[in-house]
């Protein structure tokens, strides 16, 4: 039985900071007030000086399971997960063999059941060819459906017209896209190699993947959307144009959404210099003036939710050259901190933070009773230290692949403890693995 008396903690939750004590019971919330006494057999956590948030909800990451072992697993990345303080995630389908049937599906949610530390659900993805499959799948169990409107990682490109009306027509499930024009991609990759032979230099990324071929993927979703009245979640935007696609003000009533990732709004184009590889990732980070503007529609509400796109890949890969070297890093351990660490730098605040990490992913998802500090609901919280100083180092993270691109990075702050489902599944640096993740419901 699990039961938890966490003392004195500083509660940021649905749009309020205050201190109050939390009462875990079982996997539940039981109670959250003021100067709560201790029962017998409670453990009591001493959280005076800490912030206690709702556990994040992370709604795009890659954790290569089947196939894509050698880079990473669905236990060592759902661990690394935990670490950060994501009690919850929602996985993408771009694996080997790619979750576009229902088998594959039933597999990955079984593997999860056996082997991650923190609660899991899974997109389905679309195909040129599965589209009757697609409309088979079970809201309740399946987070989405995820088409990749240009190919990124994986052979999973949806470029035929009729199969995507099909899907934007048809589906009552969140449509989750990947909007980069491929065509557009193509012919700039041809001219980058007509320019630099095999030698393309790595801050020629974000003229390959351009803003271009962004804003047309984009703008095509965001049209097909309101033609069909579809749900439609736009992943990892990073343009400043792409944002005028989108709609300020709260979530709430809007059925076409917008999410940035934590990497778009921590590097831009001038990091390429010196982390070049290590920073390649579909989409392309773009420019300071790019960045900016995302977090101005963070602020605003154009940008609903914030994630990772957590993407391993080994080391080795990463080493080769630009035209082989596999977009990607890897991210979900530290995103609770690095928001942290700009939210003491001015750029966010607690509040907005916890709304477009835990909140906002909750609802767009329709997930049951998560992503809040609510009396009744499941106990997914992360406790972290504000003004605690973390160096990032590859022998620091959990990551399957081992590094970062954040190595050498100085974080002023730091997640502590983790609680998944009432369980204190991770203790500064300790973990208790023996107790799983559970799968998410929906309420659709």
């Amino acid at each position: 039985m699990s039961a938890y008396l966490l003392k004195g903690g500083t509660l940021v939750n649905e749009g309020q900071i205050f201190q109050a004590d939390l009462r875990i019971h079982h996997d539940r919330i039981e109670s959250i007030g003021q100067s709560l006494s201790a029962r017998p057999n409670e453990t009591v956590v001493d959280c005076e000086g800490l912030h206690i948030f709702p556990g994040l909800i992370d709604d795009q990451v890659h954790f290569r399971e089947p196939g894509l072992t050698h880079k990473a697993t669905i236990g060592s990345e759902s661990r690394a997960a935990v670490a950060g303080g994501v009690t919850s995630f929602m996985e993408m389908p771009n694996t080997n063999p790619t979750t576009t049937t229902a088998e594959q599906l039933d597999w990955k949610r079984n593997t999860a059941s056996q082997t991650s530390l923190a609660n899991y659900a899974f997109f389905f993805g679309a195909t040129n060819e599965n589209q009757e499959d697609v409309l088979r799948v079970d809201p309740y169990k399946t987070c989405g459906i995820k088409i990749f409107m240009g190919s990124s990682t994986g052979n999973m490109l949806v470029d035929a017209e009729p199969v995507l009306e099909k899907i934007f027509s048809s589906t009552p499930l969140v449509i989750a896209t990947h909007c980069e024009d491929e065509a557009t991609v193509r012919r700039n990759m041809a001219d980058a190699t007509n320019r630099f032979g095999a030698n393309i230099p790595f801050s020629e990324h974000p003229v390959i993947r351009s803003r271009e071929a962004c804003y047309l993927s984009s703008s095509m979703a965001v049209s097909l959307a309101k033609k069909h009245g579809a749900n439609l979640h736009i992943l990892h935007i990073t343009t400043a144009e792409e944002l005028n696609l989108f709609q300020p003000g709260p979530m709430k009533g809007k059925k076409i959404t917008a999410e940035a990732c934590v990497h778009h709004l921590w590097f831009d184009s001038s990091d390429y210099d010196k982390l070049g590889r290590e920073i390649k990732c579909n989409p392309a980070i773009k420019n300071k003036e790019d960045q900016d503007a995302l977090w101005k529609a963070v602020a605003d509400g154009r940008i609903d939710i914030i994630a990772t796109d957590h993407a391993p890949h080994t080391w080795e890969e990463k080493q080769q050259p630009y035209g082989q070297c596999p977009s990607g890093l890897p991210l979900v351990q530290h995103s609770l901190a690095m928001m942290l660490d700009r939210h003491l730098k001015g750029k966010i605040s607690l509040e907005k933070l916890v709304e477009k990490m835990c909140h906002q992913p909750a609802e767009r998802f329709s997930v049951v009773e998560r992503g809040y500090l609510r009396e009744g609901y499941k106990a997914d919280l992360a406790i972290a230290a504000l003004n605690k100083e973390q160096v990032v180092t590859n022998d620091s993270v959990l990551y399957h692949c081992g590094w970062s691109p954040l190595a050498g990075t100085r974080l002023q702050a730091e997640n502590l403890y983790t609680f998944v489902n009432g369980i204190l599944a991770f203790d500064r640096g300790l973990f208790l693995t023996d107790q799983k993740g559970e799968a998410i419901h929906f309420n659709r």
